[in-house]
């Protein structure tokens, strides 16, 4: 399918966007840690990766730091929803710090997995990018036996002791497809290699890009709501792309769109990715509006209904204050009449 001939113009918001459960899950955390322990709460590295979630709480008393040894000893400190190293874990507990692990548990699945395969002394391969933080998390699980493998094009370089013993495991955040071309090529050079015993890249980073690849095909211009360092969101541009969008972009806020961009455009396509509060892609959708695109169609290919629990440290606290662990309401938000397609 070709981009939209010249018409009316409109939107095509995706369904599933926006939070995933492990971000609503780490947010509330941060939020909760605020209201019963009162700021400041500290929290190592950005909860999420988004600017404007960051901010937020950061206007409400939570610290943002690189490491643990930034945080004074024996305050709280809350782990991001990325997951860290067991040295971490060991830092932090050198500086008598009250940890409040929100790591996503699909990351801490990834991890066990990691460790499980480590005490049977497999080589692992771990798709991901060098530098982020899931990755560095994972990959610290055992060192000793994992190699991370950034694309398909580093396939030739990696060693390994026994290709008998050789097991794959991934970020959670990757492109779907380009994570299984690595695999294919890794499979080419090593017959015997193992699949991890479930997908490690999350339903909703899955869902995100199906959904996108439904929409893009009829879109001039896709628009995804995210920021620099989401991996995920980074990954819904070049989906968009590759599935045949005239242009997409992402941005951090409504106000980054270049009007440029909308010059002979009939169709736009909307998403976010999964650390991105609604808020944002509402005021992406009024700019929109503005510019002549009011007529909004909703493009779902999913329906997510998972919820975690908050930390175990969290809820313990919470409990024994008396005080009701369960998810809080959402204030109201702003309605949007959209004709679902």
């Amino acid at each position: 399918m070709t981009p939209s001939s010249p018409g009316p113009k409109r939107v095509l918001l995706a369904a599933p966007r926006g939070y995933c459960a492990g971000v609503d899950r780490a947010v509330i955390a941060v939020e909760k840690a605020l209201e019963h322990y009162g700021p400041p709460v500290y929290v190592r590295k950005e909860i999420v990766h988004n600017k404007y979630v960051v901010e937020t709480l950061s206007e409400r008393g939570a610290v943002f730091v690189d490491e643990t040894d930034q945080v004074p000893e024996g305050a709280r400190v809350v782990f991001s929803a990325h997951g860290v190293s067991p040295a971490v874990h060991a830092a932090a507990a050198a500086r008598s710090l009250l940890t409040i692990d929100a790591t996503c548990p699909l990351v801490t699945k990834v991890h066990k997995e990691a460790v499980r395969f480590a005490g049977d002394d497999f080589d692992i391969l771990l798709i991901g990018h060098d530098g982020h933080e899931e990755v560095e998390g994972t990959a610290g699980e055992a060192p000793d036996h994992i190699q991370v493998v950034n694309s398909p094009d580093e396939v030739d370089r990696v060693v390994v002791r026994d290709p008998e013993k050789v097991v794959w495991l991934s970020q959670t955040t990757l492109s779907v497809d380009e994570t299984m071309e690595t695999v294919r090529r890794l499979r080419e050079r090593f017959p015997a290699l193992q699949d991890p015993p479930s997908d490690d890249i999350c339903y909703a980073t899955q869902n995100r890009q199906v959904a996108v690849k439904k929409l893009a095909p009829q879109c001039d211009l896709v628009i995804v709501v995210g920021s620099a360092n989401s991996s995920n969101s980074v990954r819904l541009v070049e989906v968009a792309l590759d599935a045949g969008a005239g242009a997409s972009y992402r941005i951090d806020r409504a106000q980054e769109i270049d009007p440029a961009w909308l010059d002979g455009v009939t169709t736009v396509g909307v998403t976010s990715g999964a650390s991105v509060p609604e808020i944002l892609v509402r005021d992406v959708l009024d700019r929109l509006a503005d510019a002549g695109f009011g007529d909004v169609q909703e493009v779902r290919t999913a329906t997510e209904d998972l919820m975690f629990s908050l930390p175990k440290e969290l809820r313990a606290d919470l409990k024994a204050a008396g005080q009701a662990a369960a998810r809080p309401q959402r204030g109201p938000r702003r309605s949007l009449s959209v004709e679902p397609v």
